[in-house]
């Protein structure tokens, strides 16, 4: 189990020039990277923990055995299985002596007991942990190992890469925290680390883990590596940080058993996942280490918050009242200093709406501001006083804190609609004013870019003017009145053709006359049959089925199928669903 991935963040963090860095508390601390010795081989210990996944462990340990000398020894801890694991591991462990199987007697339900018997079983200075699906990419250790000692870091952090199969097609993990070789005199120093909650891209060294009793919540705890990761964070480690891929995580959406943070379904999910978000800040603030405490309670804000609510038009009236009252009964121990930390960002306002309502309400409003990039949608309220408001009944809910933010991080919102022809496709695009705002930075044209959603390097681009139309766009002023129907429109051309057979992303570059620019999604427009599927006739293809979509967060996208075989095969999968 890991947690669910961190989008795209709305405002990442200052880059890290591409050299070694060292943060320490005082000029004349010791440690700077490079002058240790080389790192020595054997010093390692891969704990691969796995239950009933005889189809992926293997791999998994071979993974980590080729890793090379610097690997002493893999412990691969089977958690009772009953599908041939074990069997499988003594059959590897046979003919590779660094390996060593552990079987549990009971199973735990979990993942945290079985690598807190890894934790125990390891021989080695430095201990890191890989789950049964996934790999460790070739060098992992080699740089995690390279790092820790040279900077005698007691923890060593790299680029996890999710990979999403079997497309293939990958993701960074968290990528602003590993941008160049850093070395942390104590995690305060980077509170964006707490968004790191991954206990398996990082290497330990195992006495400072027995030293300070760090281990998994033990059995069917879900979020586990939310309460791991604060407790190593909590006995502040220095750290080293490299940009190094050093985990692969394996998201198999159609597998018959979902991982934990993909099983998202009941309202359980949310409730472990807040228990482990409440224990994390626990354990910071019980520490000393206030900073990070708050600093957890906002990414709570900015990424659990805004992940569940890009769901919730999925689920039924029953979960959305048990998720919005047990999110208010969580957002009620906040205090005003929690809110007070970048109340800009959209997962304050998510949180407020939720917070002041004794009801669910305004979810797709709410979805299209829970997505990355954020996208605010009208209409644009204001109170008695003109202060920017959530909405007329709920002016409790403030939006000012949005038009202090940069022209180039404004949550503004592009309505997209697709019009498949055989002959001139286009979409036509609308971008809303916000506040006077958007008017203020002067928007002059738009980057349309689709992607392939199976391999993102294949990329249609086109750039087109924006028309303005409505009042007050051309000026800038803003008096007060509804600005709903002000704002700017263009029609792109799109080359069905072109783009071919596949799933096709659809982002926006939005360029303003004061420099700046916003990179964002449209905003799906539904109804009237605006999502409907078409067969459109292709002279390259003979026909095209073109299907465009929604996706959970509101965006549009655009599905192809090319030729008969491809209509067919459409066809077919349909009717498999409907009997289903």
């Amino acid at each position: 189990m890991r947690p669910e991935p961190q989008d795209t963040p709305d405002t990442p963090d200052t880059a890290v020039p591409p050299a070694t860095v060292e943060i320490t508390d005082a000029p004349d601390a010791t440690g700077t990277v490079g002058t240790a010795e080389p790192p020595r081989p054997a010093q390692v210990g891969v704990v691969v923990i796995g239950y009933n996944d005889a189809a992926h462990v293997g791999d998994a340990v071979r993974s980590a055995l080729a890793q090379g000398p610097a690997v002493a020894e893999v412990v691969a801890v089977d958690d009772c299985s009953t599908d041939g694991s074990a069997e499988l591991l003594d059959r590897l462990a046979a003919e590779e002596p660094r390996l060593r199987v552990v079987r549990r007697d009971v199973n735990s339900g979990g993942c945290g007991s079985p690598r807190n018997t890894g934790i125990d079983a390891v021989t080695t200075p430095y201990v890191m942990f890989l789950d049964s699906d996934d790999v460790l990419p070739p060098g992992a250790v080699d740089a995690l190992l390279a790092a820790a000692t040279e900077s005698r870091a007691q923890v060593a952090a790299g680029l996890c890469v999710r990979r999403e199969l079997p497309s293939g097609r990958e993701q960074p993990w968290q990528a602003p925290l590993y941008t160049a070789h850093t070395v942390l005199a104590r995690p305060a120093q980077r509170l964006r680390l707490v968004h790191d909650t991954l206990c398996v891209n990082k290497l330990y060294r195992t006495d400072f883990l027995r030293e300070h009793g760090i281990r998994f919540p033990e059995g069917r705890f879900h979020y586990e590596d939310i309460v791991f990761t604060a407790r190593v964070l909590a006995a502040g480690p220095r750290m080293a940080l490299v940009p190094d891929r050093v985990y692969v995580w394996h998201v198999r959406r159609s597998a018959e058993r979902l991982s934990i943070s993909l099983d998202r379904e009941r309202v359980e999910n949310w409730q472990a996942r807040t228990e482990a978000c409440a224990q994390a800040y626990e354990i910071l603030l019980g520490a000393g280490q206030k900073e990070l405490a708050r600093a957890a309670r906002a990414k709570f804000l900015d990424h659990d918050v805004r992940m569940y609510v890009r769901e919730l038009g999925l689920r039924d009236v029953h979960y959305r009242r048990a998720w919005w009252t047990h999110t208010q009964e969580y957002l009620a121990r906040y205090d005003a200093a929690d809110w007070e930390l970048n109340p800009g960002a959209p997962g304050r306002v998510i949180a407020r709406v939720v917070l002041e309502s004794p009801e669910p309400r305004d979810l797709a409003r709410l979805r299209e501001l829970a997505a990355r990039p954020a996208r605010l949608l009208p209409p644009y309220a204001r109170d008695a006083d003109g202060v920017p408001v959530w909405s007329a009944d709920l002016p409790q809910v403030t939006l000012a804190p949005f038009l202090t933010r940069p022209s180039g991080t404004l949550p503004v919102t592009v309505d997209a609609e697709l019009h498949p022809r055989a002959r001139g496709a286009q979409v036509r695009l609308r971008l809303h004013e916000m506040y006077g705002r958007v008017a203020e930075a002067g928007p002059r044209e738009v980057d349309v870019e689709w992607t392939a959603r199976e391999d993102e390097h294949v990329r249609r681009r086109t750039t087109v003017p924006l028309t303005p139309f409505g009042a007050d766009t051309d000026s800038g002023a803003d008096s007060g009145a509804n600005t709903d129907a002000a704002g700017w429109t263009a029609e792109v051309p799109v080359d069905l053709a072109a783009l071919g057979a596949g799933t096709w992303d659809l982002r926006l570059t939005v360029h303003f006359a004061d420099g700046t620019q916003r990179v964002v999604t449209a905003h799906a427009l539904t109804g009237a049959g605006r999502l409907r599927r078409r067969a459109v006739l292709s002279a390259r293809h003979g026909v095209l089925l073109v299907q465009p979509y929604a996706t959970h967060s509101g965006a549009l996208a655009l599905r192809m199928a090319s030729g008969a075989r491809g209509v067919v095969r459409v066809a077919r999968g349909r009717l498999k669903r409907l009997l289903r």
